[in-house]
């Protein structure tokens, strides 16, 4: 949190600090913020004004006498990152002040934060003035909200969240004194509570914190309390608040030293030429890969019924499944200081800080055995008083180290061990536990290899399914970035999961590449070699994968069933990039209810089946099965899983977006020469203003709408800057958005002036003698198109409708199932026919000219020319946009857009016929008159009289 501004010494100023909700959409309207703004003002002066003094002499004094500031310390750092700051901690009490009572456990997310502000030094030696905030957050709360779409170009949501995350909290803004020489810290200063329910209110307090300039691994706990002022019959009273942190200022390495010269170390100790080694001349080389390891998972090796495992003293029973570091400091040499951090919930382990499943912990590397040696302390009496809390008991011992070797059994790059120097009957004694890092975050460590052990197998179930070479087709190379794909996996019974297949080595490669990230080598932080590319020009490639997907809870696995519904497997094999297919045998571990080491659970008889289609191709990009190779009556068996992708190789997304490229300048194009040819109808009728009220009214409150209904659709890409959008289809950094608003800028010019040529025309019918007749012409084209187009919504109702009814989608990706959404809902529909109509924006005049039968010429023939070309050129680029590209997603489309208008190869050649027809016809009426299209008998003569405008020079 950001401190603020000074207060004078002699007095605080009571600041307001506004926890408002974040609007997830990220629209900010001008006129919000500016009333939001004066609201903070006139609240912030009001309470300036209100909230009485707090004298510091009375409150804090007998701790840290107040001395008169001299100059304010520019450079904090002198002091240490680390300097007066908390920045997750525990705390009790508080009930009055967040309206609840705070929770800290595996579902918790309450927290207590301070972080000083401005420094100053003053006449006393040694006694700085500090400000600062203070901040308690309360645990989170899912309150339902109504579902939020936004919309804009190529980007969209998925799966936007409905229930947003509501907590209370309280900020407190405090300035006062910190003693060097006695650690302690004395502050006052108010603050506001936000409570889940209620109203806010104002508390004055007094903060008093202990935070030494020196800590160890034994004093590394920070104290402080937090009191109220007012009278205890006062309204705004409570209960004082006790509050314990971590402290690492001055850190000092006491125990890892003497615990390595002791020799508890070398009873687990493994062989160095098993790991990897670790360059220790920069300090941050051992952080750079502890800080993002992520999770661990602890195994527990022994049979914890009848001998204690739970490395927390905790209750018998209660045994934590992951451990995390966290506040990782690296120095010189090797050594290192940190907490760990233990729970039963991998996503809760960098939530906050809970004493009791916390160890405070100190180690260094060793260069000769290539690991890491730790030892690590509980946190004890927390239950009794955090103000009696000490750190003790550090009997735990810890190695670490990266296995030079992987393998589908065993893909962890970290791994360790935990263990107590105690006998078994001793207080505090726990079995040793094996932990080793998810595989969430693989690591590019040179030296790395993988040792193919099932690649045999893989081999002979592959041999009876070999394909067969085609000439002229091309799959995707061993080593490229197309053999990671986005996957759906389905069940015998159509349950769906999700997730994604990534290449984890490709010969003797290491393939660092997340999903939506690039191929990267080599690490200035490790020594070693660095893995080459295989030169080879060998057909086929042995490859590890890591395949895991998502799925519902119904959808489950003999011996595997997670209440998350993840599922996992290892695979290897051989790929051959002459036919495309990859085959290789999985593995995936089977959730026991009995803590067991994972290879005790593992399951290696799968086999994992993959076709990837030529890069020329289209549809599905990769098709395959996940089988198992036990017989039925095997209890482990399990039925064949299909699964398939339908994302596209980097040539298709190279394509993709060279074609958007082009569809925008297209869009661009379209839309200014549409304002051309407006321009040139009201030249047209500038030049010859007797033929504004032959001009069919209902045709341009059609083309007006046209023009319309898209800004309004799209008014925010023109004046909101939306930042928080999720989902980008197509990165291709800011150009679409800048365009985006280009068009949106020329589509209202073009508005602005079809909506003058309406004005126009409908005013000079007001001034033309034969109003009676033009009007009546003008009911008759409007009770005659009416019902066209009310039948063809309803058509549209109707097709839309069959196909709810009929046409069950099993999308095979994500994003499939959002364009078979967008592209079938009944709006989507409705939107899809109103692009017919204006596709047909001539019928209009065509039927006025047939019932008033006029002989001049109303419409420019650039005007309804060129608008007919500019209708139906999206339809002659959609029927070349489906033969040329290989791959197609619909909300990718900008120019010819399918949500926006009909299009299909028929539609395509019937709105163009269609679309020439109308224009031939409008030629023909303005050429030989109205009804020159109709059988002789049809065209008599129109029974009203024309009466020549009169003009006002003529008057």
């Amino acid at each position: 949190m950001e401190s603020t501004s000074s207060p004078p010494p002699s007095m605080l100023k009571s600041r307001v600090s506004v926890w408002a909700p974040i609007n997830s959409s990220g629209n900010h309207h001008p006129f919000l913020v500016f009333c939001f703004f004066i609201f903070f003002l006139i609240t912030n002066i009001s309470t300036t004004t209100c909230t009485p003094q707090i004298s510091y002499a009375q409150h804090c004094d007998s701790v840290v006498p107040e001395s008169a500031p001299t100059e304010q310390l520019l450079d904090s750092a002198a002091h240490g990152a680390e300097f007066l700051h908390i920045g997750d901690g525990y705390f009790t009490g508080g009930e009055s002040i967040l309206g609840e009572t705070p929770k800290f456990d595996d579902d918790s997310s309450s927290l207590a934060m301070f972080r000083h502000g401005a420094l100053y030094r003053t006449h006393t030696e040694g006694v700085i003035k500090v400000q600062g905030n203070l901040y308690f957050r309360g645990p989170r709360v899912i309150t339902p909200l109504g579902n939020i779409t936004h919309r804009r170009l190529l980007r969209f949501r998925i799966n936007q969240p409905r229930f947003p995350i509501r907590r209370s909290s309280a900020t407190f803004e405090l300035y006062g004194f910190w003693s060097s020489d006695s650690g302690k810290l004395c502050m006052v200063g108010s603050g506001w509570s936000h409570p889940k329910q209620g109203n806010s209110r104002l508390f004055n307090v007094v903060f008093k914190l202990n935070f030494a300039n020196k800590s160890s691994i034994i004093h590394s706990l920070v104290r402080g309390t937090l009191e109220s002022v007012d009278t205890e019959d006062s309204f705004n009273y409570f209960k004082p608040v006790s509050m314990l942190g971590i402290s690492q200022n001055g850190y000092e390495y006491t125990l890892i030293d003497r615990e390595i010269e002791s020799g508890f170390f070398s009873e687990y100790s493994s062989d160095e030429d098993a790991s990897l080694g670790l360059d220790v001349g920069d300090r941050l080389s051992l952080c750079s890969f502890g800080r993002p390891a992520g999770e661990f998972e602890l195994e527990y090796a022994s049979d914890c019924d009848t001998v204690n495992c739970n490395p927390l003293g905790r209750t018998p029973g209660f045994l934590p499944k992951f451990m995390s570091f966290s506040q990782i400091e690296c120095q010189y040499g090797g050594k290192v200081h940190m907490i760990l951090r233990f729970s039963n919930s991998s996503s809760n382990l960098f939530q906050t800080f809970i004493p009791d499943a916390t160890l405070v912990a100190e180690g260094a590397w060793n260069k000769k055995k290539n690991q890491l040696y730790v030892v690590a302390c509980r946190i004890l009496n927390v239950a009794n008083s955090l103000a009696d809390a000490f750190v003790g008991d550090c009997s735990i011992k810890l190695n670490l180290r990266f296995p030079a070797t992987i393998s589908i059994k065993n893909r962890s790059t970290i791994a360790g061990q935990i263990w107590s120097n105690r006998t078994v009957n001793d207080s505090g004694y726990f079995s040793r536990i094996v932990f080793q890092d998810t595989g969430n975050v693989p690591f590019n460590l040179p030296g790395l290899k993988y040792d193919y052990t099932e690649t045999d197998k893989a081999s002979k179930a592959c041999a009876k399914k070999k394909g067969v070479k085609h000439r002229g087709k091309v799959y995707p190379d061993g080593h490229s970035l197309d053999m990671r794909f986005d996957m759906s996996v389905k069940d015998s019974k159509g349950q769906v999961g999700w997730g994604h297949a990534l290449p984890i080595f490709v010969d003797d490669k290491f393939v660092d590449a997340p999903l939506h990230g690039k191929f990267r080598t080599g690490s200035p932080r490790l020594g070693g070699f660095q893995a080459q590319v295989s030169t080879s020009h060998n057909s086929l490639v042995n490859v590890s994968y890591k395949l895991s997907f998502t799925s519902s809870p119904s959808f489950k696995l003999v011996g595997k069933s997670s209440p998350s519904g993840s599922i996992e497997i290892s695979a290897e094999g051989i790929y051959d990039k002459e036919t495309g297919i990859l085959c290789m045998v999985g593995c995936w571990h089977l959730q026991s209810n009995k803590p067991s080491t994972k290879n005790d659970s593992l399951d290696c008889e799968i086999l994992v089946n993959a076709q990837f289609a030529p890069l020329n191709a289209g549809g599905h990009r990769v098709k395959g099965t996940i089988e198992s190779t036990r017989e039925k009556s095997d209890k482990l068996y399990f039925q064949r899983l299909e699964l398939s992708s339908s994302s596209i190789y980097l040539s298709q997304a190279t394509q993709s977006i060279w074609r958007m490229d082009l569809e925008i300048t297209l869009v661009l194009i379209s839309n200014t020469f549409a304002c051309v040819f407006v321009g040139l109808q009201l030249f047209h009728v500038k030049r010859h203003p007797d033929v504004l009220p032959l001009i069919s009214v209902v045709m341009l409150i059609v083309l007006t709408l046209g023009h319309m209904i898209p800004l309004l659709l799209n008014f925010e890409a023109l004046f909101v800057a939306n930042r928080n959008r999720q989902n980008v289809f197509l990165g291709s950094g800011g150009w679409l958005e800048v365009n985006e608003v280009i068009v949106r800028v020329v589509t209202m010019v073009a508005f602005l002036l079809q909506f003058r040529l309406l004005q126009l025309s409908w005013s000079s019918r007001s001034n033309d003698g034969s109003e009676k007749g033009l009007w009546a012409s003008e009911k008759k084209v409007l009770y005659s198109s009416l019902p066209l187009y009310i039948g063809g919504a309803l058509i549209a109702w109707y097709v839309y409708h069959s196909k709810s009814s009929y046409q069950i989608p099993s999308p095979r990706t994500r994003l499939a199932s959002v364009n078979y959404n967008q592209r079938n809902s009944l709006w989507g529909g409705l939107k899809s026919y109103a692009g017919l109509i204006l596709d047909g924006f001539l019928l209009p005049q065509i039927i006025f000219n047939l019932f008033f039968n006029p002989e001049e010429k109303a419409l420019a023939s650039p005007f309804y020319i060129g608008t007919t070309i500019v209708r139906l050129l999206p339809h002659a680029y959609d029927l070349y946009r489906a033969h040329s590209s290989t791959w197609k997603f619909d909300l990718s489309y900008i120019y010819a857009n399918h949500r926006m208008d009909l299009y299909s190869t028929a539609w395509d050649v019937i709105i163009p016929c269609g679309g020439v027809l109308f224009a031939v016809l409008v030629y023909l009426q303005q050429r030989f008159g109205g009804r020159c299209i109709l059988p002789k008998r049809f065209r008599e003569s129109s029974v009203y009289e024309k009466v020549p405008v009169v003009t006002n020079d003529q008057l």
